[in-house]
């Protein structure tokens, strides 16, 4: 990338082909380059703080101009083979035009993505449910999930989350994984986060599950690194969702209003446990009174045949961001049965959300950042 700036910048005018102007710009670039491994390898204080969130938004710029790069290099390598390489593609002004179309498309492709990130939709899904619940003829949940609280997501994007909650009346608030963003030490303003929090209105509470990333790991652009062994869940993140009003589920089932079953699974990839081991759907229905509506709460929508033939009604579930970026968000279907959305298995609805934050980038390119409310009708 830095090469290709240099090829460009020296072809727009000498005075850049200078090192009173290549070496600083050279030195920048390297810092930003590097930003994502500094903020991996530094201990988490201020100025580590600042560059892992400077980081987030290097990444999606890093990773759209190569993409344009690669788009430009594929189109000129094209013409070459045609009677238009004689054009002034190839010319200095032809360079020019090319670096400066990669930079303005990069830039504005970031730009938006970053924005649009920031803008939650609300989703609406209308499910019917073949069961007596009590006295309910009807309940309206509202599911959220991979808020990824932490260095990208702070407090206003959470505020705007709640507003959004609220203003769907729900009668049970599901959180179905990834809450934190592998750290509580990210979180700006925790109390204030918490206070936000709590100001969720529920006739029947919030609950939640923990997902991949509600464990205290090294995360370097989205990914993270347990170096093998079985990492257990942080005590300071039910600490906070305690603070905080989300009743957590980690592998146990509650009966609400003596009408509902909401079961909490532990995650798939990061059980929380010491042995890494999690219960199976099955031993978390097998005493349950199946008559009754049976909600299932499980971060990763990766077991969805076993979790209908568990007598589940609707799998509530997140993780997969719907790809997230461009062109990943072509690709989700390939790695899921259900990416995003809504489908029946069996007499069972699955129903994923692409999630409230990010992870990596903070950016959203052919997603959206969703809460999902979801209408759920009784015929029993």
């Amino acid at each position: 990338m830095l090469l290709r700036i240099f090829h460009w910048t020296k072809n727009c005018t000498a005075i850049l082909d200078k090192r009173r102007f290549m070496i600083p710009v050279g030195i920048v670039f390297f810092l930003c380059a590097l930003s994502p491994i500094l903020a991996f390898l530094l201990p988490k204080f201020g100025l580590s703080i600042m560059i892992r969130r400077f980081s987030t938004y290097w990444t999606g710029v890093m990773l759209y101009s190569l993409m344009f790069i690669v788009i430009g290099d594929l189109i000129r390598l094209i013409i070459r083979r045609t009677p238009l390489r004689k054009r002034r593609l190839f010319s200095r002004i032809g360079t020019v035009t090319v670096g400066s179309g990669i930079a303005v498309c990069t830039a504005v492709v970031c730009l938006y993505g970053s924005l649009h990130a920031r803008d939650i939709k609300t989703v609406s899904y209308k499910v019917t449910v073949d069961k007596s619940c009590g006295s309910l003829s009807q309940l309206n949940a509202v599911l959220i999930a991979d808020t990824h609280m932490g260095y990208a997501v702070g407090y206003d994007h959470i505020e705007q989350m709640v507003e959004k909650i609220n203003s769907c009346d729900p009668d049970i608030v599901i959180f179905a994984g990834d809450i934190f963003d592998n750290s509580i030490d990210g979180l700006d303003y925790p109390d204030r986060l918490a206070e936000i929090l709590s100001s969720i209105k529920s006739k029947y509470g919030v609950w939640a599950c923990y997902g991949n990333h509600d464990i205290n790991e090294s995360i370097l652009m989205g990914f993270t690194f347990s170096w093998g062994e079985s990492p257990s869940n942080d005590a300071s993140m039910t600490e906070f969702l305690e603070k905080a009003n989300i009743n957590l589920l980690q592998d146990e089932s509650v009966l609400i209003d003596n009408s509902f079953y909401l079961v909490g699974r532990r995650d798939a990839q990061k059980p929380g446990t010491e042995d890494g081991s999690r219960k199976s759907i099955g031993e978390l229905t097998e005493g349950l009174d199946k008559t009754k509506p049976i909600f299932v709460i499980d971060h990763e929508p990766s077991e969805l045949q076993e979790t209908a033939d568990a007598g589940a009604d609707i799998d509530f579930s997140g993780h997969t961001h719907d790809g997230q970026l461009f062109p990943l968000n072509l690709t989700a279907g390939l790695m899921w049965e259900n990416p995003c959305g809504m489908i029946k298995k069996d007499n069972m609805y699955s129903i994923v959300t692409s999630g409230v934050g990010v992870y990596g980038p903070f950016m959203r390119i052919g997603t959206d950042a969703e809460i999902c409310d979801v209408h759920i009708e009784f015929n029993g």
